[in-house]
């Protein structure tokens, strides 16, 4: 499992992802599940998977080779959209599916795969998608300006209180290490690193970049202060007027 958060916000956008793949007493695995593509200056393209690994890393390998073709026909690096390059992934995973799909399930392995898809190209604003198992996909707009996939359940809860479009960066990415922080409470199948990415819109730039591991001292604060505030905000809370005598 995994889980990965983006944001567009007036400012620019916010990458979160983390790299567990597996999980279990005697098996962890990590992957990094956030592929930035960068022309400074022209565009920044970050794509974030969740789902089987096969199936997404085949599907962005096979975007990347697209890059390499000599016909003139649209590719990541020429196309004039954030929407051209999501149908382009959109079209990689649906290939990829038709492959692989029907050898997966007959193993019983789950081959589902889902991406989200970010940036901006010049000459347009910056844009969010969430592309589905399928290959089609939807974009974010002001009423709901994030998009999670994985293991999505444990973090939203602050995302949804917390972001708006006017959100500051700073704030906004502190927003996200605080849902990753609930998941990994919940969920053993997301963990450290955590690879986050903030963008300034308009920028054309990847802007700036961490890898959050064990021994992150910031994120190691949030881990401590976020649960010691919560438990004393419950401890704050007034009880219910009910008569609790006949229990």
């Amino acid at each position: 499992m995994t889980y990965c958060v983006g944001l567009v916000l007036d400012a620019g956008m916010v990458f979160a992802s983390d790299s567990r793949t597996n999980a279990g007493v005697d098996h962890v695995s990590c992957f990094r599940k956030m592929k930035v593509f960068e022309r400074e200056g022209d565009r920044v393209i970050v794509i974030m998977s969740s789902g089987n690994l096969s199936m997404t890393q085949s599907a962005v390998n096979q975007l990347e080779n697209q890059a390499r073709r000599t016909d003139g026909g649209p590719t990541i690096w020429n196309a004039q959209s954030l929407f051209e390059i999501a149908t382009l992934l959109g079209n990689c995973l649906r290939d990829v599916r038709q492959r692989d799909v029907t050898h997966l399930t007959q193993s019983n392995v789950d081959a589902s795969a889902s991406f989200i898809l970010g940036g901006q190209v010049q000459g347009e604003r910056q844009r969010l998608f969430l592309i589905y198992n399928e290959g089609n996909f939807i974009e974010a707009a002001t009423e709901t300006p994030f998009f999670q996939i994985g293991e999505t359940k444990y973090g939203r809860p602050i995302i949804d209180r917390v972001i708006k479009p006017s959100t500051n960066l700073v704030e906004a990415a502190k927003c996200l290490l605080v849902s990753f922080d609930s998941t990994m409470r919940s969920n053993i199948s997301v963990g450290l690193p955590i690879d986050l990415l903030v963008y300034r819109n308009g920028s054309l730039h990847a802007g700036m970049q961490r890898r959050i591991l064990e021994d992150d001292p910031y994120f190691g604060m949030i881990h401590t202060q976020w649960g010691e505030g919560l438990r004393r905000v419950f401890a704050q809370l007034p009880d219910p007027a009910w008569d609790f005598a006949k229990l």
